[in-house]
This record gives C-alpha cells, sequence and structure tokens, in this order.
C-alpha cells in the first residue's frame, strides 16, 4: 500500500485536501459545508474513489491532518458554551477589568468583546496561594461543595478555573477539577495549571475561559470526526504543528489559528526550497486575509488577541484583516465606498456564484477580466458574469462613476486593507518590506500580488505551484510540536546555571514522556529552548534562544546580549546598562515529518507557447489591456511570462500587471519581478 498522508484545511468558502502519496502531491478542492465535518469527509470520499477506486475506505496506513476553524469561528461568532468562570475570592472581575488597555487610544466609542463568562456565572473561592507557591488559606472541601450546588443551578455546559498562582502551585485547582469530574454528568472543565502555567493573572485567565468556551463543540466534532477517519487523526495547531486529537479536544485554545497557521508553514517551506528564506506571506481566501513576515524563520508570539480575547498560548504571529473574495463591497453612510469585513461565505457566496445578491471582491475581478467564468475551479463552477455586472451597476450609479471605476475602487480599497496589515506586521516591527519576497496563496492572493507589491516595493513575488491549497499542503507536512513553559523570575545572581538547566530537563522529559506514549520515537525529537526576557520593571517580555552550551560565568552575559539585540530590532533601541530578568522558560519539542521530495527540474527555455489558452481584455488602472491567457498547468521550467497575463490553474487565477513577468523555475514555482 502507498503510504499516504492528507492535510485538510477547512476555509470559510473552500474545503482544501492536499495529498501526499509516497512524495508526489496531489490536490482536491471543493465548497465548504455549515457542518466541516460533512465537507472534509465529502472530499475525503472524491479522492477514494479517484486515487483508489477499487477500496472501500483508507487502509490503517493513511495519516490525516486536519486544520480547523471549529473554535475559531465558535469563538468570533460568539457561539460557545455556557460558560462558568472559577477564581479566587475577589478576583471573579478580572476579565472585565482586564489591563484597562485601549485598542483604539482616541476611540470614544470602542466596544469590548463582551466577557466570555458573564458575572452571573463567576465564582469566588475563598483560597490563598501566595507568589511562592505556599498555601496561606487552605480551599476547603464545604467551599467546593457549595461551589458544586451553585454550577448545577446554573446549568453550565463548560467552566474554566484560575485560581492566583496556580502555576506554582496547582493544588486548589485539582481540587476542584476532580471534585467536578465525580459528578454523574460533569462539564467540560479546564484548568489553568494545564492550559497556561504562567503568570498573568488576565491573560492566564482569559486563554483558560477561551479554551472551555470553545471545547464542547471542538470535543464533538472531533468526535466525529474520530469515528469515520479511526485513531490516524491529528490536529493542526497555531504554534504551527500537529497535536493529537486528544489533546486538541482538551485544549482546543491550541487550534484558534490552524488553518492560517498551516499556510505559514506551506509557505515557509517553499520559500526555503526555492532559495528565499525571507518572506512575507499573503493568504488571501474567500473571508479574510492572512499575513505573517518570516526573516529566515517562523515567528512566534505568545500575547495574541484573538476576537478582542487574549490568548496567550504560543501562535505563528498572523495579522488578519476581513479582505477575501467575498467580501461585500457597500456604500456607507457618508457615501464611502466599503469592502469587508463582512463576507458572502461559501453560502450563497458571491453573487457571481449564482445565488448571491451582494456585490464583492470575487465579482468586481470577474468584471475586470481578471477571473475567467469558464475557467473557474478547473471549470467546475460557471461564473454568472452577467448576474455581476447588473449589480455592479446598481453600485456604480450609487456612487456617480462607470462600472469599471467602481470595480477598481472594489480592488483599491481592499488592496489598501491588505497594504495596511502587511505594513502593521513589517515595517511597524523593524522588516523593510523590499528586503523580503511575496508569496502569495489562497484561492484569490495571486490576483492581488502584483499591485500590492508595486505599492509596498516589493521587489519579488514568489507564486507555488499550487497556491490555492498551499495551506492544506501545510497542514501535512507540519512537525508534530508540543509546547512547555515555567514561570521562574529570575535575575542578577539567581539566573543559575544549575536551576535553568534542572527546569528545561523537566520539561524536555514531559517531551519525551508523551511523545513515547504516542508511539513515536523519542530519540527523533529536537527541541527549542527559549527564555522570555526584559529589563527589570518593563511589563513586556521578548523571548530569546537559550545558549547551547552556556558556560557559568557566560550566561547572564550570553542571554542579555541576545535580549538586546532582539529589542533593538523590536523597538529601535536598546540600553545594555540596564540589567535583565528572566520571566518565563519555555521548550518546544519538535518530531520531525516526512517532507514530499522534490527534485528541481532543468530549464527547458522561455518559450510558453503550447501554454497558451487565448486573450483576454483585462481592466487595470491605466486601462483596458489585451492579456495573454496560459494555462499554468502546461507552463515548464525556464518558460517566460510577461504581463499582462493571466495564468489558469484549478485552485487560483494569476494576474501579471503591465511591468511584471515571471519565469517557472525548477520547482513550479512562478518567479515574478519587475520587468
Amino acid at each position: 500500500m502507498p503510504k499516504r498522508i492528507f492535510g485538510i484545511d477547512v476555509g470559510g468558502t473552500f474545503t482544501d485536501i492536499a495529498v501526499i502519496t509516497d512524495g508526489h502531491l496531489e490536490i482536491h478542492k471543493l465548497s465548504s459545508t455549515l457542518d466541516p465535518s460533512i465537507g472534509v469527509m465529502q472530499g475525503l470520499s472524491e479522492l477514494l474513489k479517484e486515487l483508489a477506486p477499487e477500496q472501500t475506505g483508507w487502509d490503517e496506513s493513511a495519516q490525516f491532518v486536519h486544520g480547523s476553524t471549529v473554535a475559531t469561528n465558535a469563538l468570533l461568532e460568539g457561539k460557545g458554551s455556557r460558560t462558568a468562570l472559577i477564581t479566587t475570592l475577589g478576583f471573579e472581575d478580572v476579565l472585565e477589568i482586564g489591563r484597562q488597555a485601549r485598542s483604539d487610544l482616541y476611540d470614544f466609542n470602542i466596544e469590548r468583546s463582551p466577557a466570555l463568562a458573564p458575572w452571573e456565572l463567576r465564582f469566588g473561592v475563598s483560597e490563598r496561594i501566595d507568589h511562592t507557591g505556599t498555601i496561606i488559606e487552605d480551599l476547603t472541601p464545604e467551599s467546593i461543595e457549595t461551589l458544586i450546588k451553585l454550577l448545577d443551578e446554573a446549568e453550565v455546559e463548560s467552566v474554566a478555573i484560575s485560581t492566583l498562582f496556580s502555576f506554582l502551585n496547582p493544588v486548589h485547582e485539582n481540587m476542584i477539577v476532580n471534585s467536578l469530574a465525580k459528578l454523574p454528568n460533569p462539564p467540560f472543565t479546564s484548568i489553568s495549571s494545564q492550559i497556561l502555567p504562567e503568570f498573568r493573572e488576565y491573560e492566564r485567565t482569559s486563554t483558560v475561559v477561551v479554551n472551555s468556551y470553545v471545547g464542547p463543540i471542538m470535543s464533538e466534532y472531533l468526535g466525529r470526526l474520530e469515528i469515520s477517519l479511526s485513531k490516524n487523526l491529528r490536529i493542526m495547531q497555531s504554534s504551527g504543528g500537529s497535536i493529537t486529537t486528544t489533546l486538541a479536544s482538551e485544549q482546543p485554545v491550541r487550534t484558534i489559528l490552524s488553518g492560517p497557521a498551516g499556510g505559514v508553514v506551506g509557505a515557509f517551506h517553499t520559500g526555503m526550497r526555492a532559495g528565499y528564506p525571507d518572506i512575507i506571506t499573503l493568504d488571501m481566501g474567500g473571508t479574510s486575509t492572512d499575513v505573517s513576515v518570516c526573516p529566515g524563520l517562523i515567528k512566534q508570539t505568545t500575547s495574541a488577541k484573538v476576537g478582542g480575547y487574549p490568548i496567550g498560548v504560543p501562535m505563528i504571529e498572523i495579522h488578519t484583516v476581513g479582505a477575501g473574495g467575498g467580501s461585500i463591497a457597500r456604500v456607507d453612510s457618508g457615501g464611502a465606498l466599503v469592502v469587508g469585513p463582512e463576507s458572502a461565505g461559501a453560502d450563497p457566496g458571491p453573487a457571481c456564484y449564482g445565488k448571491g445578491t451582494e456585490i464583492t471582491v470575487s465579482d468586481a475581478n470577474l468584471v475586470l477580466g481578471r477571473l475567467q467564468a469558464n475557467h473557474f475551479l478547473g471549470g467546475q463552477i460557471k461564473l454568472d458574469l452577467q448576474r455581476s455586472i447588473e449589480l455592479l451597476d446598481d453600485l456604480a450609479t450609487e456612487i456617480g462613476t462607470t462600472r469599471e471605476n467602481a470595480a477598481l475602487g472594489i480592488i483599491r480599497v481592499v488592496n489598501s486593507n491588505m497594504e495596511r496589515a502587511i505594513r502593521s506586521i513589517s515595517l511597524e516591527r523593524g522588516h523593510d518590506p523590499r528586503q523580503f519576497t511575496l508569496i502569495p496563496f489562497g484561492g484569490a492572493g495571486p490576483m492581488h500580488a502584483c499591485e500590492l507589491a508595486e505599492d509596498l516595493g516589493i521587489p519579488r513575488i514568489l507564486i507555488p505551484e499550487h497556491p490555492g491549497v498551499l495551506s492544506a499542503l501545510g497542514v501535512a507536512i507540519a512537525d508534530v510540536i508540543k509546547d512547555y513553559s515555567r514561570t521562574v523570575m529570575l535575575r542578577g545572581e539567581d539566573i543559575n546555571h544549575l536551576r535553568l538547566e534542572e527546569e528545561f530537563h523537566g520539561m524536555e522529559s514531559q517531551a519525551k514522556e508523551q511523545f513515547h506514549r504516542e508511539g513515536f520515537n523519542s530519540s527523533q525529537i529536537i527541541t527549542h529552548r527559549l527564555v522570555d526576557t526584559r529589563y527589570l520593571g518593563q511589563s513586556f517580555e521578548l523571548p530569546v534562544n537559550y545558549p547551547e552550551r552556556p558556560s557559568r560565568g557566560d550566561l547572564t552575559r550570553s542571554i542579555s546580549a541576545s535580549f538586546y539585540k532582539a529589542h533593538m530590532q523590536r523597538f529601535g533601541y536598546a540600553d545594555k546598562s540596564q540589567p535583565i530578568e528572566i520571566v518565563n522558560l519555555r521548550v518546544q519539542a519538535e518530531m520531525p515529518v516526512e517532507k514530499p521530495e522534490l527534485i528541481e527540474k532543468p530549464s527547458i527555455g522561455p518559450d510558453p507557447s503550447k501554454a497558451v489558452a487565448g486573450f483576454s481584455h483585462v481592466t487595470f488602472s491605466t486601462g483596458s489591456q489585451s492579456a495573454i491567457m496560459y494555462h499554468r498547468s502546461l507552463l515548464e521550467p525556464g518558460n517566460y511570462i510577461k504581463g499582462p497575463a493571466l495564468l489558469l490553474q484549478m485552485d487560483s487565477t494569476i494576474v501579471l500587471s503591465q511591468g511584471w513577468s515571471g519565469i517557472i523555475d525548477g520547482f513550479g514555482n512562478l518567479i515574478v519581478t519587475i520587468s
């Protein structure tokens, strides 16, 4: 039997599947369903008929890795479970108080996201542990009994437990969770000492509440998939690696950016293979656009916000905006053209899909000739050009312009939204986009890449061979990763080599044990040690690599030097005279997954004529131009394409603007530069 790995990425509009069979890549794409599990199983059934028509089901060696949006959607749409918070008496309002920081300093009408555990479901218990982990007030069985009665009366579906300093001593959290587990119908329960054993009670509490809020929905969803796919299913997590379905069910907060993380992993892998390690990723799908900067490595953060809620578990640094092919264009009360963040989704979808009644970015691209009605999704869907024209004419009349100008206005607005997102993760983080290669993917990314790169001064674009399913490929090739952390609060002479080695060794032993239980060879584990550092008195930290072979005398000096460099990169200054402290220790344990073996093919010459599919008129800001259309699948290494041109393929459409040209490299990528 051939060895197969399936990468499954469920988006708001399409479900993408990438299949690696003995190193060979195949792709599949279908419309997403309201219940993602239905779309997943439908896509896999269609693939089974294509790949193994003689089989009635997948063999036991088949592996499935799923990038899930279930937890994400439940959080963003406010459709999670009825969640209670249990915390130390007097700290019930930590979710409301937060950090008293404003996301927009000068917006007087700013609206905060509502607390996921409302005030009537927040319970304080009489217990206290101090900053050393010492119990100064015991939690009594009577208090727990009273608490359980209150939870029963409140009819909660899930419970989040986060007491003060539980990351140093979890005894009281464990007492509560053990008591809840003995109930006839125990609620879904998560405790902060397991989810995020770190200081900062607000972020820790927010993270564990999010986990419980989405937990029941995620557990039910994964349970349905496991019945169909047996036990060979893993889930993509936000940090760029996969985890077991058991852990994903217990800690779904780790999957909040599951799909977007797969895209960054796939893009970084593609860029490294092609010789471009410094990349900016642009994942434009039907509903949103996700951007990330990778300066030779995939960057992670532990201080992200999703839907306005702080989440402290490790995740790839990704900035998301409501800009996709399905983003709805409208005129606001002030007469300005607005695009997104509302989306037409998969059902009814953009107007050109035949059912929708709202004009979208896809409709604008179709009217401008950038999308071809007969070539969408490899011809599986015929787009309704006339429907788009009629709705766009209505919009043009409303704003007093022509149909073409209205369509170009939609494109300019959505491009500006994406441009701001790229600037926020590059220039605002100390990275010059002119030094990077842009990798656009998703169904819509390659259509907008040239205009975005030109506006940002990015000199090179790399478009993968299968840009529309790159996230699914990233999910399939993602390594198995486990993250661990401990708060230590060390400074000066307390930064002791033996103490740190002891702490790191403890986390690494835990990783080896868990990998062993999952059937992996623990000798193949690759571990990365990180320390969260800051200036004394600073309110935020920066992660730096722990020295590989530190000597006792040079340990503090080495960590300080790494911190000063990171601080200069991030903020533009560093005071080397000021002492630092170590706040958290982190270990990332990685089990490498076999990647598809891509053999670089030799160039056959620049002539792309055998791939020509015809001609089309495409409208740009400079006017309507005749563009050559090419079948991307027929292009060979070395083929040279000069814009304006359209490259047609099943999973995406590539638009080369005038002044840009591209060449197919030995891996099938299209390398685009200014002519």
